[in-house]
């Protein structure tokens, strides 16, 4: 498997040849290259700079940390070792502690076999491209060095922000925790064996909610299922929500930066839609703007629009979103995959507020989950993707190129390959920076047509490469 190096972090699968895997190495190699790119940035701060490190339950989680731990504080880095804990959670201690940046141990959706390095900077946020681009350069030319034994840095453990991160989400004045003992849920989580099954209940508690049925909550690191929350992983776990009679599920991905919902009957609340009911509860009680990526529903923007404010799409990425929503001070934002962004908490996609949110919106709505669900525009999002490697000497920017002039007579949106939106839905095309592939988005009202409009885009992007 081939190292996927991005701005916002390192990730492969753990083991195998140095550059091809994510192997001791190539950790070696990152972490301290963003030990240098982060001394450069605080070189006038007093004394050393300080990284806070904290990873998801995955069984390299240990053994990487070690690695990383170490390296910092080779590098003249202090540590504070968070240990396990989501990625929000993380983020959140970042500014607590004062910190120059941070690192989760994290291959978020991503099967047991990976593991990545999630980088941060001193906001708790995810460092931006052009930052990433430099540790990258700082990584590739091996400009970094380790200092000598009287500057090692040193290593503090932590493990009491959970606890900091839930009563910073008990205190904000949407979280109505009252309704949500009022209405004495039962609630249902699947942790995915990650810390997601430590931190959801616990968070469950604090909100008052008293009936809560845990599977998959043991912090093993040995995925249940598929760990990427998605209707087709979770048919056993909706099948328990029906049979402990629950009044919905809640269901995390291993770092617990998104959320999917089930509903009380075992119904797909959809992970598009998690976003789009915490942004209608939030614009009842705050008027503004909102913020979700290209490929996200037009629910959002929709309801957004019915409450008076103004909704804006952002290229596809936590950090491009994040941008965004500071450019046009947006009250809510995210990404259509469970990925709730809440301001007046911290900058990043976070699961926990979303619980927050979803569960005092659902109380104060007095309907049920299901009920819930149908009040909002029902849109049909298509995913689908053809890889271009079974056709040699086919440059994907030039097949975009292409696209771009056959429907320019359309409203596109070209900051993240091609928005094209039609009468009737639209469809965004984009391509992997890692595999030679383009992704084909396609969302209409009519599930036909959305299938329609997604056929139709593999068959052109099919004739232009075998033409």
């Amino acid at each position: 498997m081939t190292l996927i190096k991005s701005i916002s972090g390192i990730r492969g699968t753990i083991g195998g040849e140095e550059g091809q895997n994510l192997t001791p190495f190539d950790l070696v190699k990152y972490t301290a290259a963003f030990a240098a790119w982060l001394k450069t940035r605080h070189q006038d701060t007093i004394g050393k700079p300080k990284v806070v490190l904290g990873r998801d339950a995955r069984i390299s989680g240990d053994m990487v940390a070690r690695i990383v731990s170490g390296t910092l504080m080779s590098a003249g880095i202090d540590v504070t070792d968070v240990g396990l804990a989501t990625t929000p959670t993380v983020e959140i201690a970042v500014t607590a502690e004062k910190a120059a940046g941070g690192i989760i141990l994290s291959a978020s959706h991503n099967p047991v076999q990976w593991n990545a390095l999630k980088l941060l900077n001193h906001l708790g946020e995810f460092i931006s491209e052009a930052d990433g681009k430099k540790v990258l350069e700082i990584a590739e030319r091996g400009e970094y060095h380790f200092t000598d034994v009287m500057q090692l840095g040193t290593c503090h453990k932590k493990y009491n922000y959970l606890k900091t991160h839930l009563t910073r989400i008990t205190e904000l004045p949407l979280v109505n925790t009252k309704a949500i003992e009022k209405r004495n849920f039962t609630v249902l989580v699947d942790g995915v064996n990650s810390v997601g099954g430590v931190a959801i209940p616990a968070l469950l508690h604090a909100l008052g909610v008293k009936n809560i049925v845990e599977i998959n909550c043991q912090p093993t690191g040995h995925f249940a299922h598929n760990p990427e929350p998605l209707p087709e992983h979770l048919a056993t776990t909706a099948l328990e929500v029906t049979r402990s009679k629950a009044d919905l599920g809640i269901v995390v991905d291993p770092d617990a930066d998104r959320l999917a919902i089930i509903c009380e009957d075992g119904s797909m609340f959809g992970e598009e839609y998690t976003l789009v009911a915490v942004s209608d509860y939030v614009l009842q009680h705050e008027k503004g703007n909102t913020v979700s990526n290209l490929s996200s529903t037009r629910a959002l923007q929709d309801i957004t629009e019915k409450m008076g404010g103004k909704y804006l799409a952002s290229a596809v990425g936590e950090v491009h979103v994040v941008a965004k929503m500071k450019e046009c001070n947006a009250v809510i934002g995210g990404e259509g995959n469970g990925g709730i962004i809440y301001p007046p908490l911290h900058y990043g996609r976070d699961a926990l507020v979303g619980v927050a949110l979803f569960l005092s919106h659902l109380a104060l709505s007095g309907k049920t989950c299901s009920a819930l669900r149908y009040k909002y525009p029902d849109y049909h999002l298509l995913k689908n993707k053809i890889d271009l490697g079974q056709f040699k000497g086919i440059n994907p920017d030039e097949v975009m190129k292409e696209l771009k002039k056959r429907y320019e007579r359309y409203h596109i949106i070209d900051i993240d390959g091609l928005r094209i939106n039609f009468d009737q839905g639209w469809v965004h095309l984009r391509k992997s920076n890692t595999e030679p592939i383009i992704r084909i988005y396609a969302e209409s009202s009519s599930e036909s047509i959305a299938q329609t409009m997604s056929k139709h885009f593999l068959s052109q992007i099919k004739e232009i490469v075998t033409r």
